[in-house]
């Protein structure tokens, strides 16, 4: 396959790779940082790349020690026939990981094929975001009515094994590989609480899941409540469609939920954000040069006058932050709760030939509208309200309260 035809996607999240899965992977099982991918273009250009079947000029001599070891491998390694695929795939993910930039990696055809399924909204697996960042797995939170919620997984569970194969040392992407499969299969994940000295072990029964991305209600007051779980494909109309559905009510005010939603897609975040605001720059990509492209709102926005306020955390990520930041920065809404998680740079997504998966590359970091770099940072909300685990227990919110209180004080 040429190199014009390779699929180019640009990504502003973690993962995750969730995915998510940002962003990201499929089975209901999203990289929390990672990201989410966009299909298209980046900073307006389409970005296409070199023919890997060509070696640039100039490389032989660099090259040459690579090839003695490859030979080596092949003349002296114990078990042979050696698997020349894995080899190769090998030594891509070892060029990406000496960049030291954890969002620059390499995917495999499975992981690949994951993390473009994982925006499309339809997932076979367990049914939890998770962060693929640190040492271990690491759930976010398990979707709603999904399998991973039944059995008991929590918010803060650390996925320290695997159908009893220990995850330390293990990519936390290659992780969550594992605890995707087949629906009616079941997995053992060992975990790792918070607030318990052993750990647990929890079978969960694999199955097909369809997440919706927009979840909205009336609250008491006339107040809207909306809650956005990932930037996908669909998530801008899903939004739409609900605003449509609360503005027709006639609120008081809006709280927007971005708690737990750990990023996406970059055009998505921009459609998002242009429901909001009126006009001007959404945010601006700055490149390695110095220079800045804008993405500016669409001017199409239905909620761009309604009091607003918008919840986030620590989980909020990438293009949660995008969103937060830009509504926070044109003073269109307050940010209630913690500290963001602090993904402030875009990645392109590009496929490899013949079906051998994809490289993520970092190529540009994302600014708020006052041009602010929120990269490993996140952004302090201006009211900074935590929640407890005696709150969670009782099944309190004090950050919605706080929400509910600044659109109804006088």
């Amino acid at each position: 396959m040429g190199s014009q035809n390779r699929a180019v996607v640009t990504i502003i999240s973690i993962i995750a790779a969730l995915v998510l899965l940002s962003g990201a992977c499929a089975g209901g099982f999203i990289a929390g940082t990672a990201v989410g991918p966009i299909g298209g273009q980046s900073g307006n250009q389409t970005v296409v790349p070199q023919n890997g079947s060509s070696q640039p000029a100039g490389t032989e001599d660099l090259f040459v020690p690579f090839w003695e070891t490859w030979q080596l491998v092949h003349d002296q390694y114990i078990n042979q026939p050696v698997d020349d695929e894995a080899l190769m795939q090998g030594a891509i993910r070892g060029m990406l990981e000496a960049l030291g930039d954890q969002h620059t990696s390499y995917m495999d055809p499975n992981q690949y094929r994951d993390a473009q399924m994982s925006m499309e909204g339809e997932y076979t697996g367990i049914g939890a975001w998770v962060n693929t960042d640190g040492d271990y797995l690491t759930i976010v939170e398990p979707m709603k009515g999904s399998p991973a919620e039944a059995a008991g997984l929590l918010a803060g569970d650390v996925v320290i094994a695997i159908d009893g194969e220990d995850m330390t040392g293990i990519m936390p992407d290659v992780a969550r590989t594992k605890v995707l499969g087949p629906a009616g299969t079941t997995v053992v994940l060992t975990i790792q609480r918070e607030g318990l000295a052993d750990p647990l072990d929890i079978s969960v029964t694999r199955a097909s899941i369809t997440v919706p991305s927009v979840e909205y209600e009336m609250l008491e007051g006339n107040i809207a409540y909306i809650s956005l779980s990932t930037f996908g494909e669909r998530s801008g109309d899903e939004l739409h469609t609900a605003l449509e559905a609360v503005m027709a009510q006639n609120p008081s005010g809006l709280i927007f939920d971005l708690r737990n939603n750990s990023g996406g897609a970059l055009t998505t975040a921009v459609q998002v954000a242009s429901e909001f605001i009126a006009d001007g720059a959404v945010l601006y990509e700055e490149y390695g040069d110095g220079s800045r492209i804008p993405y500016n709102a669409s001017g199409r926005g239905i909620a761009t006058q309604i009091p607003m306020v918008v919840l986030v955390n620590d989980w909020s990520a990438s293009a949660s932050e995008l969103v937060a930041g830009a509504l926070q920065d044109y003073g269109r809404a307050p940010l209630v709760g913690i500290t963001t998680y602090g993904k402030g740079t875009v990645q392109n997504w590009i496929s490899l030939s013949n079906d051998q998966g994809a490289v993520r590359i970092t190529i540009a970091r994302w600014l708020t509208p006052n041009g602010l770099n929120i990269h490993q940072i996140g952004l302090t909300p201006d009211y900074v309200v935590e929640i407890s685990a005696e709150d969670l227990a009782a099944g309190l919110d004090p950050q919605l309260d706080k929400a509910i209180e600044l659109l109804t004080q006088p």
